[in-house]
Formats: structure tokens, C-alpha cells, sequence
């Protein structure tokens, strides 16, 4: 991106050095003379030129955060290329200029051919530039109302910057994206499974899709409650449709599966999971997932915010074993007696391994039989084995040591800076993500929160609000930079603001060009912005 950029700057120093020469010889000087008189007298200028350049993309390179990373290379290749270009057009430029003789300077109105034709643009241009310069002098005798002008263009170009939306990259076609769901927490394989095979069968006869993969249970958290599906598209060229209109009617017809969550997400991006992530803060679980039932039911109300879903949102039965410690003792059973032999029997144990045929170590485990262990009412059926104090062992039914309940538990607990946090997350559907956010905080200012409770965002607006600010700051020392740069050139520190205060202009086409495509404030135009403060 940085040399497909930059190609309009690499021949700026060459094309005025160049120029400058030529200047020299239609004005009767020789080759030599005109080289080194050329070169000298625009020199200052060209250096300052390039200077600035690299005043402005130096910063660019040494940003902290994601971008940072993204742009180091970018801003450093800006930099070496344009000081090559300056090196160049002061030594290899002005040495072809002094011993390549150019007889079209002398051949004036005798070329033929292309030659003929860039004549002709050549004497347009050259009347062009005496109108610029009545332009120049009418400026010049109107100072009041340029001023007045540009003032209001400003002024105007900040009012439509207020109004674009902003996001942390631009959405684009990459012809494959994927859906990731969960089903119910107390689901089997099996469930998930047949679950799987209802979101193939919905996706089977859309024809932009070219094939699909599906997986469950994969990574290094997955359960056999996940499963997720890859689907790759045709190429553009073969499809009417574009992704994000494809991802909506795949959108629609997954709402008809019941008994599962699900979530459309683009492949390999930088985060992980949705984009918008509104973080509920507290101590009190019951609280937090009554305020995140609130903050989703204010989300469903705002266009452009699907797939939502929150942690914490599915409890897990649990199966509660009450010690009593009187019997237990009076029995001469501890605790660890029946976590012990709970979990032998219940879950199994390895107690040795075996090889098999390919080399294997396969674990032994040793459990009890799966038709006594098919619900929780059996494990009170269980019995202990207790020493007798005799030399020999007594059995202790469960039953007559330990009560029971089935209860209701969260399925994880997530912390953030020491306190108890549910995530609620969502896609977004032509919603740019910082519009998305606005939203979102004006819904969750509708909430009442005890105190104690907050909101705060992470994923892709976290990213996007720490990405601005750091490009913010290499904006505002590129500036600090180039005035030093020009100071130091001009000598003075007030003749370089002549030159400076073109800079804040910018916004004005920036603004209303972002506004006429309908784009959005991302990381790609701010670096836009940036290259335009360069030029």
C-alpha cells in the first residue's frame, strides 16, 4: 500500500528539478550551466518538500496499538522511498540533464505525431496557468472575502465530518464468512448433530454458495454444544448478490431453527467473535443477568443490531450433594471419602494404560456400568466402603449421610479488573460500529443501574476508539513536526503558517467527498488524511 501510494510522490522532486532545468535552457543556457543552476536554485524547496513527507508518516510509523503494528512498515516505507526520491533528483537527475541533449526544446512547432499532440496540451496548459495567475491577483485585490470564504468552507466541512459515521475498518465482499451457534446447555452430540443438519438443509438451495464445511466441538474450548459451519461463495463475477445481502437471507432462514443461538462472523478476522461487545460490570450474578436482559431487550429495539446474546444467559442443572457431618462422623466417613468415591464410580478413574495395536498408551478407566448412573437419583443408592475399625470394611449408603437438589448454576463466570462481568454481544447489519455504540450507550442510559454497576465496551470499538487516538496523536506531531521543519527552512517562525494554514482546508474535501460515497471515518481514510496533511 505504502509504494502504491507513494508513486506521486517519488516524482514530485524529480518532476520540479526536471522542470527547472528545462527553464534554464529555453532561456539560452547550455546543458551544464542549466543542470547546475536548475538543481541550485530549487533545492531548497525540493528538500523542504520531501522533509515535510517524512515529517508526516515517521510518526505514522511509530503508533502504539493494532494500528500501530499495521502501519509501522507502511510509514517507514513512505519515508525511505521519498528521501531515495530527493537523493535521485539531486544526483542522477541533473547528471542526465547536463549530458542528455533534448532536442525538442529546439524543435518548437516543427513535431509531428504524439509529440504534435503533447504540444498542444503543453500550450493549453501554458494559457491555463496565465488565467491562475488573474486568478492569483483577484485573490489578491479580494483578501476580505477569501478569507470569509474559506472560513465558511471550513466551518462547513467541519459541520459534514460531525455527521459521517465512523468504524474500524471498511466492510467488504471477501466471498466467505461463517456461522457459529450453540444449542441448549444440557444438549448432547447427538442433538447438536441433528441441529447441524437443520442449518446445512437451510442453506442447500441458496445458489451463491459454492460449499460448505462443518465442524463440532472444534478448538481448544469447543463442546459438543458448538458447532460452527464455514461457508465459501462463488466469485463475484458468478453471483448477483453481494455477502452482506447472502449473510441476511441465511440470517432469516437460521431464526426458523429452534433451540439454538447463533451468530454470522467474519472469517479470520483480527478479534474474535461478534464486533459489538457491551461489558456489564458488578459483584451480584442475579443483578448483572437482570441488567443484561434489560440492555438486549433496548438492543432489539435499534436497527442494524442482530444476532444478539449474552453470557451467562443459559444456566446448567447442577446436581447439589448435601454433606450431613454428624452421621457422616458418627459413620467415620470424611468428605474426601465421598468425593473419592463419587468420582471413581460416577465420573471413572484411570488406573492403568494399555498399548495398542498403532502404539498407543489408551487410559483404563474403571466406572461404574452406565445403566447405574443414567440419572442423579442413583447416586443416592451408592454405598461407601468404610473401615470398621476391626480390620475389615462396613458400607454406608449415601442416603443415610448426604441429602440432595438439583439447582440451577451459571455455566461460567467471567472477571474484568476484579469484578463480575456479562458480556452482551451482537452483530452488526449496515451499521457502522461507532454509530452502533452511540446507540447502544443512549439504550443503556434508559437502564436503571444500582450503584456500583457500569457498562463499558470491548472488541472492535475498543480497538477503533484506541486506534483514533493514536492516529489523532501522530496527526497532531506530524504537524508540530513539519512547522519545525519549514521554521528551520524559511528561517522564521511565523512565514512557515502561510503554508500551514492550507492544512486545516483539507477537512473540507475530505469531509465532503466521505459524505457524497456514502463511506465511513475507518483507519483507511484517516490514513488518507494523514498522506493529504503530507502532501
Amino acid at each position: 500500500m505504502a509504494l502504491s501510494l507513494a508513486i506521486g510522490l517519488l516524482i514530485d522532486d524529480a518532476i520540479v528539478v526536471r522542470e527547472n532545468i528545462v527553464r534554464h535552457l529555453e532561456h539560452g543556457k547550455d546543458h551544464m550551466e542549466a543542470s547546475r543552476f536548475g538543481t541550485a536554485e530549487i533545492g531548497l524547496a525540493v528538500f523542504a518538500t520531501t522533509m515535510s513527507v517524512v515529517a508526516v508518516f515517521v510518526p505514522v510509523a511509530f503508533m502504539k496499538g493494532i494500528v500501530g503494528r499495521f502501519f509501522f512498515p507502511f510509514g517507514i516505507t513512505v519515508s525511505f522511498a521519498v528521501l531515495v526520491s530527493l537523493f535521485v533528483s539531486f544526483t542522477l537527475d541533473p547528471m542526465l540533464s547536463s549530458r542528455w541533449h533534448d532536442p525538442a526544446i529546439t524543435a518548437r512547432g516543427h513535431r509531428k505525431g504524439l509529440a504534435k499532440l503533447l504540444e498542444t496540451f503543453n500550450d493549453w496548459f501554458d494559457y491555463t496557468a496565465d488565467k491562475y495567475r488573474s486568478a492569483i491577483g483577484w485573490a489578491l485585490d479580494h483578501r476580505k472575502t477569501v478569507m470569509a470564504s474559506a472560513f465558511v468552507a471550513f466551518i462547513a466541512g467541519l459541520a459534514i465530518f460531525a455527521t459521517l459515521e465512523s468504524s474500524f475498518m471498511a466492510t467488504e465482499d471477501n466471498g466467505e464468512f461463517q456461522v457459529s451457534f450453540k444449542t441448549a446447555p444440557d444438549a448432547s452430540m447427538a442433538e447438536t448433530e441433528n441441529r447441524l443438519g437443520l442449518v446445512l438443509d437451510r442453506m442447500k438451495n441458496i445458489p451463491e454458495i459454492d460449499h460448505t464445511y462443518a465442524t463440532i466441538g472444534a478448538g481448544d474450548s469447543g463442546t459438543v454444544r458448538d458447532g460452527l459451519v464455514y461457508v465459501k461463495l462463488k466469485e463475484k463475477q458468478e453471483r448477483t448478490r453481494k455477502q452482506q445481502e447472502i449473510q441476511q437471507v441465511v440470517r432469516e432462514r437460521l431464526r426458523q431453527i429452534p433451540g439454538i443461538t447463533f451468530s454470522i462472523e467474519i472469517v479470520g478476522s483480527m478479534g474474535s467473535g461478534k464486533p459489538l461487545n457491551a461489558n456489564l460490570k458488578g459483584e451480584d450474578i442475579a443483578v448483572l443477568k437482570g441488567l443484561a436482559a434489560k440492555l438486549k431487550e433496548e438492543m432489539y429495539k435499534i436497527p442494524g443490531i442482530v444476532d444478539i446474546s449474552a453470557t451467562l444467559e443459559h444456566d446448567i442443572p447442577e446436581y447439589r450433594l448435601r454433606v450431613d457431618r454428624e452421621r457422616a462422623l458418627s459413620a467415620g466417613v470424611s468428605t474426601n471419602d465421598i468425593v473419592a468415591s463419587l468420582g471413581r464410580l460416577v465420573g471413572g478413574e484411570a488406573i492403568t494404560t494399555y498399548e495398542d495395536e498403532d502404539g498407543d498408551a489408551v487410559d483404563v478407566r474403571v466406572r461404574l456400568p452406565e445403566n447405574l448412573r443414567q440419572n442423579p437419583g442413583q447416586v443416592r443408592d451408592l454405598k461407601i466402603s468404610v473401615p470398621d475399625g476391626a480390620g475389615s470394611t462396613k458400607l454406608v449408603p449415601m442416603s443415610a449421610i448426604t441429602t440432595y437438589e438439583v439447582a440451577a448454576t451459571p455455566s461460567e463466570i467471567n472477571r474484568r479488573d476484579l469484578s463480575r462481568q456479562v458480556t452482551v454481544s451482537a452483530n452488526l447489519d449496515n451499521l457502522p460500529i461507532g454509530t452502533a455504540v452511540k446507540k447502544v450507550e443512549a439504550a443503556a442510559s434508559n437502564i436503571r443501574m444500582p450503584p456500583g454497576y457500569s457498562v463499558n465496551f470491548s472488541g472492535e470499538a475498543e480497538d477503533m476508539a484506541e486506534s483514533f487516538g493514536y492516529m489523532g496523536e501522530s496527526l497532531l506531531l506530524a504537524v508540530l513536526f513539519v512547522y519545525l521543519i519549514l521554521a528551520a527552512q524559511f528561517e522564521s517562525f511565523l512565514e512557515p503558517l502561510a503554508i500551514m494554514l492550507s492544512l486545516p482546508l483539507s477537512i473540507v474535501g475530505v469531509a465532503g467527498m466521505l459524505k457524497l460515497t456514502g463511506d465511513t471515518v475507518n483507519i483507511m481514510s484517516l490514513i488518507g488524511l494523514i498522506m493529504l496533511m503530507g502532501w
